[in-house]
Order: structure tokens, then C-alpha cells, then sequence
């Protein structure tokens, strides 16, 4: 069955070892770092659980399961799919990257293609459809680690100056593997319920103890995560930061100090090929990044949605040189959303019929996140122009006898009261403005690695052979004159 918010509240109530501030962290559903993402996500937990919101499905096993989980073999389900993922991206209005859908999509990739870890031995295919189920049937929060540390880039991982900079393994046992080292992002993995680790950048001859593929408990003893500085512990309400107190996942670097994995829990090893292959040769990476974008459009939608209200609350909507800018928000999310639902429409089936969307549409998405989203940000940012400036410091000055008259009288909106604009101007600074949003920009920079990366997925799987077809047979439908002077019709 799935579980409810407050199932996975006291499954993230363990011995984890998280620090931020340089303290650990007692608790991650209290602290007021990860309080209120934890919060978010027990709340879509709650979605899910709710009968009414046709958030589950029956398992071949017969199991009651997340949607999140599901593996399509039909377009219909793909359609199943993404509405359910819908559901959560508008709970969080597109705000929270990592949330439990983005490592189940991946996840139901690897077991629907198992033969590809079969390479290794039959051992991992069967470690792979075995914690899919568990994690499936147990409604797990999974996050991940997949990129190594940034130190120097210009070398491979076993030619860094300390070996094991990023992770890789120490030791080999018996009962399993010691790992030693570091990897990152590690978003949303203080408040996640276990950590799947492995590389997506590519790895080079003589990284063969880099190459491994494991997940792991959070609360496994030498496993350490190192928090960024929070952009919600020190807010004063959700009213005047009302994202950043809700959404704000945490990105962390996760520290291997001697890790002991169990060969259950182990997918890949020592194996460059199969490490590279999980992601690209299953359909693991089209459905995590398939959940990315129904979440980059519902947070697109909800940008524009700020953007029309901020218009006309100013009083300027009907202003030509507005409607522009309002029309090309429009735009630019209809253009991604239409994206978005030509590679459902036009699935892809492998041998095994599992059908995925269309890699052509849905990496001309990726490869334009990065310049689509500053776009956005910077139309928001003239729309808004110096009124997210003039707002009060915090609610207190909209409730104190001595303050809230003039708040009252000198901010306000033809329509709307002081505490409408208010409330609005500051959604629209916690986007454009505050420490948050200023993450969220960077965020959808590099959601999918840098430029060259995201547009490289771009060209790999756009088929130039189609287009390229197209040119050759119109200069095959004519030829060079035979005498000077002579036209072809």
C-alpha cells in the first residue's frame, strides 16, 4: 500500500548523520532547515494515499502501488503516468526538483531493461528487480548522488590527487563492499529514505573502482551528509517567503567514510560499460527526465500565472508592449508543454514493450532548460520592475497598531488590499529575488549538466537521418545543366 505523510515522517526519524552550521542534525522533521520540505513531501505522501486522487495502480505481483513506480506498457499508462506526476509537480508549483517521482522514474527504468546488469552476472539483474519491488511495494523516498565532487575536472577520477575523491571502491568482502570517498548533489537526501549512488559523467579506463552502482539507508553507519546553508531556517512566515519556507529541497555533499554495502544492495561493479549503459540503454534517463519536464511546465505555468497577476494588479495588462511580454511567456510554455506531449503521443516500445516517451522530443526540451528559464525569470523581473522592493520587511509591520495603517493606505492596488499585494509582490521576489530563487536559476542552468551536455542529448537522439533524407532527395531531384545556358524546370 502506499503510505501517508505521517508513515514517511517516522521512517526519516532514524540516525542519520546530516550537518548544517557545523552541527548534526537531531532531527531532520524538526530542524528548521528540512522541516518544512519535509513537511512538503509527507503532504504529497498524503496526495498519493488519498483514493480519490487515482494516484496508484495494481502491480503484476498484485500489489497496491504509487503511479510513480509504474513501468508503461501502453500509452495509456504512460498518460496514467504523467497525470499522476502532475498532481504532485502542482502541489509544489513546480518548485521541488528531486521529489519522490524523479529516482522512482529511474528506478522503474532499470527494471524494465535487467538484462543490462545481467552483463555483470545474474546476481545484479536479480539485485535490481529485487529492491525495485521493495521499494515500489514500501513507497520509498529515493534521492541520489551521481556526479563526482568538483575538484579538478580536468583529470579522471583515479587520477585525482586523493584516490578515492569520489566514490569508489576500498574494499571488496565476502558479504559485500567497503566504499570510501564523496559524491554530489545530493538534493532532497537529508529527508530521503535511501540514496542511490552511482556516475553519470562519463567514466575513463583505469576508473574501474569508480564504476559501481549501489543504494543504501540513510542511516547507514559512515554515511555523511554536509547541508548547504538553509534559505528557510531563518524566515520569518510563509507569507513573506512563502516558496522558499515550503520548497527548499537542500543540496548536499555526501561523504562515504568507509561505507559497507551488502552485495544485495549492489547493481553495478567495476564495470564502466554497465554503469554508462543503466542510464542510456534502459529507459531509466528518459523517464527521470520525463518527470523533470512535467515539473519544469506546471513551474513554467505557475511563473506566467504570477507574472498575468502581477500585470494586472499594477493596472498595465491591457498595455500592447505588456501583452508582448505576456505573450511570449505564453509562448514559450505552451512550446515546451506541446514538447512534452509529442513524445508521449509519439512513444517509443523496446524489445521487452515497455513503452517510454519519445527521446527526440523530450531531450529538445532538455537542451533548451538553460536559456528557456533565465528568459523567463527576466521577463518576470521587468513585469514586476521596483515593486517587489517596496514591500514591508515582514508581516509584523501589517499587524502592529503602530505600522499597519500606513502599510494599509500607501501599499495597496485598485481591487486589491495592502495584504493582497503584499502577498503577491513577495511570491513574486521569493521567484526573481531571495536566496532561493537566486538557486532555482542555477538550478535549471545545469539541471542536466552543463550546455554542451544537455544539448548533446539533444543531438544524439533528434535522427538526423530523417532530415538529412529529406535534403538528399531534393538534390537528387535535380542535376548540373549539361550545356551552358540551359535551365532545368
Amino acid at each position: 500500500m502506499v503510505r501517508t505523510g505521517a508513515q514517511y515522517l517516522d521512517s526519516i526519524k532514524d540516525n542519520r548523520c546530516v550537518y548544517i552550521g557545523g552541527e548534526r542534525v537531531e532531527n531532520v522533521t524538526t530542524h528548521p532547515a528540512f522541516k518544512g520540505i519535509s513537511q512538503t513531501v509527507a503532504s504529497l505522501y498524503d496526495i498519493a494515499a488519498d483514493e480519490k486522487q487515482n494516484m496508484t495502480y495494481i502491480t503484476e505481483e498484485g500489489t497496491i502501488a504509487n503511479k510513480i513506480y509504474m513501468i508503461p506498457k501502453s500509452i495509456e499508462e504512460l498518460k496514467e503516468r504523467r497525470e499522476a506526476i502532475e498532481k504532485w509537480a502542482n502541489a509544489t508549483c513546480g518548485f521541488v526538483g528531486r521529489s519522490p517521482d524523479h529516482v522512482a522514474g529511474f528506478l522503474a527504468g532499470f527494471a524494465s531493461s535487467p538484462d543490462v546488469f545481467a552483463r555483470g552476472g545474474q546476481m545484479y539483474k536479480d539485485n535490481v528487480l529485487n529492491f525495485y519491488k521493495y521499494a515500489r511495494d514500501n513507497d520509498l523516498y529515493l534521492s541520489y548522488v551521481i556526479i563526482p565532487p568538483q575538484t579538478d575536472r580536468s583529470k579522471a577520477s583515479h587520477e585525482q590527487e586523493y584516490e578515492f575523491t569520489a566514490v569508489g571502491v576500498y574494499k571488496e568482502q565476502e558479504d559485500g563492499i567497503i566504499v570510501r570517498g564523496s559524491q554530489m548533489l545530493g538534493t532532497g537526501s537529508a529527508v530521503s529514505d535511501y540514496l542511490f549512488v552511482s556516475c553519470i559523467s562519463p567514466l575513463r579506463p583505469g576508473d574501474e573502482a569508480h564504476a559501481v552502482s549501489f543504494v543504501l539507508p540513510l542511516n547507514t553507519p559512515g554515511l555523511k551528509l554536509y547541508s548547504r546553508p538553509s534559505f528557510a531556517a531563518d524566515k520569518p512566515s510563509t507569507y513573506d517567503y512563502p516558496l522558499s519556507t515550503q520548497f527548499d529541497e537542500g543540496d548536499s555533499l555526501v561523504v562515504f567514510d568507509d561505507v559497507f554495502i551488502p552485495w544485495e544492495h549492489v547493481f553495478a561493479y567495476r564495470n564502466i560499460d554497465i554503469v554508462r549503459a543503466q542510464f542510456h540503454e534502459t529507459p531509466a534517463h528518459v523517464y527521470g527526465n520525463s518527470q523533470a519536464q512535467i515539473r519544469f511546465v506546471t513551474k513554467l505555468k505557475f511563473i506566467i500565472g504570477i507574472a498575468r497577476k502581477v500585470a494586472a494588479m499594477n493596472g498595465i495588462d491591457k498595455l500592447p508592449p505588456v501583452q508582448e511580454k505576456l505573450g511570449e511567456l505564453a509562448s514559450i510554455a505552451a512550446s515546451i508543454e506541446g514538447m512534452l506531449l509529442a513524445s508521449e503521443y509519439n512513444y517509443m516500445t523496446d524489445e521487452n514493450g515497455t513503452v517510454y516517451p519519445n527521446r527526440r522530443f523530450l531531450y529538445g526540451v532538455v537542451g533548451l532548460q538553460d536559456s528557456i528559464y533565465p528568459k523567463v525569470i527576466h521577463i518576470l523581473r521587468d513585469l514586476v520592475g521596483g515593486g517587489v522592493l517596496q514591500v514591508p520587511s515582514t508581516y509584523k509591520e501589517m499587524i502592529n497598531a503602530e505600522t499597519k495603517d500606513d502599510i494599509s493606505r500607501y501599499i495597496k492596488s485598485p481591487g486589491a488590499s495592502a495584504e493582497e499585494r503584499v502577498k503577491l509582490f513577495k511570491l513574486a521576489w521569493d521567484v526573481i529575488g531571495s536566496e532561493f530563487g537566486g538557486r532555482h536559476q542555477q538550478y535549471e542552468l545545469f539541471y542536466n549538466g552543463a550546455p554542451f551536455v544537455t544539448k548533446g542529448y539533444a543531438f544524439r537522439n533528434y535522427r538526423y537521418e530523417e532530415v538529412v533524407q529529406l535534403v538528399d532527395q531534393f538534390l537528387e531531384s535535380y542535376q548540373i545543366p549539361q550545356k551552358m545556358g540551359e535551365q532545368m524546370i
